[in-house]
């Protein structure tokens, strides 16, 4: 399974990317808001990816955070709600939203999204409303901008940078050091 990629990012499509990693161009489908969060074309680009085997093709889903990556993965749990309805879902607003849609039963917000009526919206908060997963804002939502100073100074992009330094295991540690090893845990290769 391929759970994340890094690679130049070569092409930004509605709804796609292309990351060039090591001479091989893989085209990710996401949703808007990862379009939006990931850097510029030729920039260093991190995402956390799905990989859905079907019989006839495979097809990567990426995401720029784990909140993003794991609401897709419960939308999924949902029946009638394919990786594309969940992306459209995903393209309306921040996971922190849209979870908060599904916990006040807030249907009409959810059947905005393309796809997605309103008989499928009322399933989804119907099935989801009491087992989300943790999704909830970030210890302060601000990222220390002496960490991302760090990192790039260490030869991330910025996009990999705020990705690393927004993750609550960073955010949580108490001094600046500690947060930049936090950090360096999340962005090293596994």
């Amino acid at each position: 399974m391929i759970r994340g990629l890094r690679g130049r990012l070569v092409q930004k499509r509605p709804g796609e990317l292309f990351v060039d990693v090591h001479g091989v161009v893989f085209r990710v489908q996401t949703s808007a808001t990862t379009v939006h969060q990931v850097g510029d074309i030729g920039e260093t680009v991190s995402l956390l990816t799905h990989l859905v085997v079907r019989e006839e093709e495979l097809a990567l889903y990426g995401f720029a955070t784990e909140e993003e990556l794991r609401l897709f993965l419960t939308l999924l749990g949902v029946s009638g709600v394919g990786p594309r309805g969940a992306l459209s879902i995903l393209s309306l607003a921040p996971p922190q939203r849209i979870a908060e849609w599904i916990r006040e039963e807030r249907v009409e917000q959810l059947a905005r999204a393309p796809g997605i009526g309103r008989k499928t919206a009322s399933r989804i908060v119907l099935e989801l409303r009491g087992r989300l997963p943790a999704v909830a804002p970030s210890s302060s939502g601000e990222i220390d901008p002496d960490l991302l100073a760090a990192l790039q100074s260490l030869g991330y992009s910025v996009q990999e940078a705020r990705l690393a330094a927004s993750h609550p295991d960073v955010q949580q540690a108490e001094t600046l050091e500690q947060r930049i090893l936090a950090a360096l845990r999340r962005l090293a290769p596994s």
